[in-house]
């Protein structure tokens, strides 16, 4: 659309510290982002400010400390670790003469070196539209030096508007697109509500181990490695619970602190799964130092989605890590699970993680034993169709004798419907 600046993998990392003590995981999780960028670090900048300046965000003489960084190192991208201002991103760039990235830039590029279907592909492109609009200027600042002339009026401005209707367009064109996604996303979550099938919903921050857990509970192969965001497609998998009924268990993008809101507004109906799920398995990595930081994070998150007040477990990973940390559940004063201590690489405590989802969803379930006569073949029929029909044996007078399991919706659906059901049961 518009040449934009040259750049290459070796970068200088910025990191300041806005009102608030230096945090060594906040700059760890910023390195690693980089790194899973692409680029090289070369140098970190950090240091300390009460408020961003509002032309550079930096100081002045944190400014000149990079320039000459740059011209030391052979660097040709600052990044920083801060939402900056499209002036400010221009100012720096100027100031610089290197391309500059802020983290919302970061992030959005390594969204769209990792998405893989249709649908993710779209979203990270829309997110990236959105993010450029603001930043459209940015790559005609070469026309400022024509200020007039014959044959030099106005092509810069000119050039500008164009960009500007086809950037429009083209984010016009894939809202459509994924209108269409959405739409089928939507037919098969209801579906999935008319047959009654629970949805379980994998969130957490990023790199808590949510595609291995996944892999383990499915024994499916979703890419899963030790690094950021290596999930962002959602994937949807079937899990028998042992006991004739069975959920699906989706895999969601992971969570990260200042998550773009261009990223949060694209991945609306990815992120849907988990605003309509019958549960929320929150993925905790229980051995990084930062989890109770992460943990609120994410809570932050699921709040903008409508999804705080959905039942959630949280599942406590990554114990292998921990010495002498073994399996288990913590629960409530009244008996209900908060929480599961386990490990997906190695497989221990899945099981019980199964079990909690057995007993979970059975508490919404209702059993009954029905005794119906020979002339009760269209209340058979009923349950059949509504139920999960555990047995049925044949009485001494030509009926039948059936042990049924539904949920308690159906169960209450089915008595206003076949009121006489109710002096056939016998348990």
């Amino acid at each position: 659309m518009f040449e934009r600046p040259k750049s290459g993998e070796k970068a200088i990392l910025v990191c300041l510290d806005i009102d608030t003590k230096p945090d060594p995981e906040q700059l760890t999780e910023f390195n690693d982002l980089a790194i899973s960028a692409g680029a090289q670090p070369v140098d970190i900048v950090t240091g300390s400010r009460r408020i961003p300046d509002p032309r550079l965000f930096i100081g002045r003489g944190k400014a000149e400390e990079i320039k000459l960084l740059l011209e030391s190192g052979g660097a040709e991208l600052v990044i920083f670790n801060h939402p900056l201002s499209p002036s400010q991103e221009r100012n720096l760039e100027r100031e610089f003469k290197c391309r500059v990235v802020d983290r919302t830039g970061l992030i959005l590029d390594i969204f769209a070196q990792r998405a893989r279907s249709f649908e993710g592909k779209l979203q990270v492109e829309l997110a990236q539209l959105r993010h450029l609009s603001t930043r459209l200027v940015r790559g005609w600042t070469h026309l400022e030096r024509q200020k007039g002339g014959i044959g030099l009026r106005g092509p810069g401005e000119t050039q500008l508007e164009t960009d500007r209707r086809l950037l429009n367009n083209r984010i016009a064109q894939i809202k459509r697109r994924l209108e269409k996604v959405e739409s089928q996303r939507n037919q098969g979550r209801r579906a999935r509500g008319k047959a009654e099938v629970p949805t379980v919903s994998l969130v957490g921050y990023t790199n808590a181990g949510k595609s291995t857990l996944f892999n383990c509970l499915t024994e499916s192969s979703v890419y899963a490695a030790d690094q950021l965001f290596a999930t962002l497609d959602p994937t949807l998998r079937r899990v028998e619970l042992n006991d004739g009924r069975h959920m699906v268990l989706a895999d969601t993008v992971g969570f990260i602190s200042e998550l773009p809101h261009e990223l949060v507004a694209a991945f609306k109906s990815t992120l849907q799964e988990t605003a309509e799920a019958s549960l929320l398995l929150h993925v905790i990595d229980a051995h990084s130092p930062q989890r109770a930081v992460c943990v609120a994070e994410v809570n932050r998150v699921l709040q903008q989605l409508n999804a705080h007040e959905l039942p959630q477990i949280e599942v406590f990973n990554k114990i292998d890590l921990i010495e002498g940390a073994e399996p288990r559940i913590e629960r409530d004063d009244d008996g209900r699970p908060l929480r599961i201590w386990l490990s997906a690489a190695r497989g221990d405590g899945i099981e019980q993680l199964l079990g909690l989802l057995k007993e979970f969803f059975g508490q919404e379930r209702v059993h009954k034993v029905v005794q119906l006569a020979p002339a009760d073949g269209r209340l058979r029929a009923r349950l059949f169709q509504v139920g999960n029909i555990l047995s049925e044996q044949p009485t001494d007078v030509g009926g039948w004798r059936i042990e049924v399991e539904l949920s308690r919706k159906s169960y209450q659906q089915l008595i206003n419907q076949e009121p006489e059901l109710l002096g056939r049961m016998v348990a």
